[in-house]
């Protein structure tokens, strides 16, 4: 596999690997979406984080970016001001993509969570050549749900009690998938993209 893509472009967004430097602005974009965040993301609970901490856990981020573990991306327009995040996941093994999201809550209902899932859809398929796409989603969380839907992925299961909600419960997840072999035909697919690696090499 030749990736990972470091750098993705779309008409409206850039998804890059996240830097340390970025700390501020990842602060900044989760201080406004606190309340929208709170009852999805169970990471939500270790914030407000200290700036140190928050640095740390960007050096970790890019360190697990660099050794092939993880691929956690920051969503901006402009390297000026993070508008979400992303990543494609290796938890459920090398050959499954599990892409998470979340959006500033100041730019949601402007489709820019499909806009990402669907570029890394397409940079997971055709730079890292993987065959299988996940995206889970608590079933409560409607405007999530619809991400995968968009983009042509099938609901195979509703798994319980499987997600750790914030307050530390355990939740449902909606299981959708999306496989090579249906990859063409695919709202993602037809995603314009740009793809580097870290090198600054064009993939796409």
């Amino acid at each position: 596999m030749p990736g990972p893509a470091y750098r993705v472009e779309t008409a409206r967004l850039l998804l890059r690997c996240w830097q340390p430097s970025d700390a501020p602005l990842l602060e900044a974009a989760i201080g406004a979406s606190l309340d929208h965040l709170r009852p999805w993301m169970p990471w939500i609970a270790d914030e407000p984080m200290a700036r140190e901490a928050r640095v740390e856990l960007l050096r970790e981020f890019r360190g697990r970016f660099d050794l092939g573990h993880d691929f956690i991306y920051g969503i901006d327009r402009g390297e000026s001001r993070v508008l979400g995040g992303s990543g494609l996941h290796v938890r459920s093994g090398p050959e499954i993509r599990e892409i998470g999201y979340w959006i500033h809550a100041d730019h949601v209902g402007q489709g820019l969570a499909t806009e990402a899932a669907g570029a890394l859809t397409r940079v997971a398929i055709e730079v890292e050549g993987v065959p299988r796409i996940e995206i889970r989603c608590d079933p409560a969380n409607v405007a999530s749900a619809r991400v995968p839907e968009k983009l042509g992925f099938e609901h195979e299961a509703t798994l319980r009690r499987i997600l750790a909600a914030p307050d530390g419960s355990a939740r449902d997840a909606m299981g959708w998938a999306l496989l090579a072999e249906d990859y063409p035909g695919s709202p993602s697919a037809a995603i314009e993209l740009s793809a580097y690696d870290a090198a600054g090499d064009m993939f796409l």
